[in-house]
């Protein structure tokens, strides 16, 4: 059996529409990477000396010590390629340690380049093409596959003697997987917006 075509097509509106709400809040994601966006900012604010550059990356109430590590980073910069390099980096690190303590996520160094996951890899090259077919077509083909392979699970034990108790709990079991996995799949597109997964989660929990 196979998910039909209109179902599929709702999922990928599904997908696009939980993607949209994803890049209207920036996560913590791969800002960590010495080739994610914070540190992209970085080295354009210190090429450029426009502070600016980097402080919506920042809670405002880290803009002043962001502020003073900037300067202290532009004068240490103009003494030697090598003062140059290592005051780069310590801004670098200190600027991305700020990020994510704003978003509540702790702070393990700066990652090597290269090292970002498919899904924000795809993501970002929509922001830059300005179209979002690859990522929906990622995201799309990764939920359908998974819910045909639900669906195909649950569906072989549907059909099951009213006498055999160890198929029936076998089917309840796959039943409620299945459903789960559509719900969460459903709700994505709300909990992805800010304040939303605290109040889904009780929902989700307490289900069947």
């Amino acid at each position: 059996m196979t998910i039909r075509t209109h179902a599929a097509k709702r999922l990928m509106a599904t997908s696009a529409a939980a993607l949209a709400l994803a890049w209207s809040h920036p996560v913590a994601a791969h800002c960590d990477t010495l080739d994610g966006p914070v540190v992209g900012a970085a080295r354009r604010a210190l090429e450029t000396g426009n502070v600016d550059l980097v402080l919506v990356w920042v809670q405002k109430d880290d803009e002043a010590e962001v502020l003073g590590h900037f300067q202290k980073t532009l004068a240490v910069r103009k003494l030697s390629p090598q003062a140059r390099d290592l005051a780069d980096m310590y801004f670098f690190e200190t600027l991305v340690r700020l990020h994510r303590a704003g978003e509540g996520a702790g702070y393990t160094g700066l990652k090597p380049a290269g090292k970002v996951e498919p899904p924000i890899a795809a993501a970002d090259k929509a922001l830059e093409s300005g179209r979002p077919e690859e990522v929906v077509k990622l995201i799309g083909g990764r939920i359908h596959a998974g819910l045909e392979r639900q669906f195909n699970e649950v569906a072989a034990k549907k059909k099951y003697s009213p006498n055999d108790i160890a198929a029936g709990r076998a089917f309840a079991k796959a039943y409620v997987e299945y459903t789960h996995y559509v719900e969460r799949l459903y709700d994505a597109s709300e909990t992805l917006a800010p304040g939303r997964v605290q109040k889904e989660a009780p929902r989700l929990a307490h289900s069947h």
